[in-house]
């Protein structure tokens, strides 16, 4: 995971939340995230990496469609990243917690 880009991370996430979504599917949430419009030629060659590393499945929907769902690999290392992640972050999220409690 280590060797993803930022925007390869956000693929897999969203991809994660998203009950087997397509291209498009993905393209639309990452956009509610992102400032800017996601274009074909950025998101699906990042796609495509994805699958080769093995964290997401390409399976086909329909002749012109495919759908990204996320492997075993995937999930472990979305979990492993989570846990980094938590190691650093923990502090905040039990200080906002606290705040939202009072």
């Amino acid at each position: 995971m280590d060797d993803l880009t930022g925007f390869q991370r956000d693929l897999l996430v969203v991809a994660a939340g998203l009950d087997e979504p397509n291209g498009l599917d993905i393209k639309d949430d990452l956009e509610d995230y992102y400032t800017g419009d996601i274009n074909h030629g950025r998101l699906y060659p990042n796609l495509d990496t994805l699958v080769e590393k093995g964290l997401l499945e390409k399976a086909k929907a329909d002749e012109r469609t495919n759908r990204y769902l996320l492997t075993d690999r995937g999930h472990r290392e979305l979990r492993s990243r989570r846990d980094w992640e938590d190691q650093y972050l923990s502090d905040i999220v039990d200080d906002e917690q606290t705040l939202t409690a009072d």
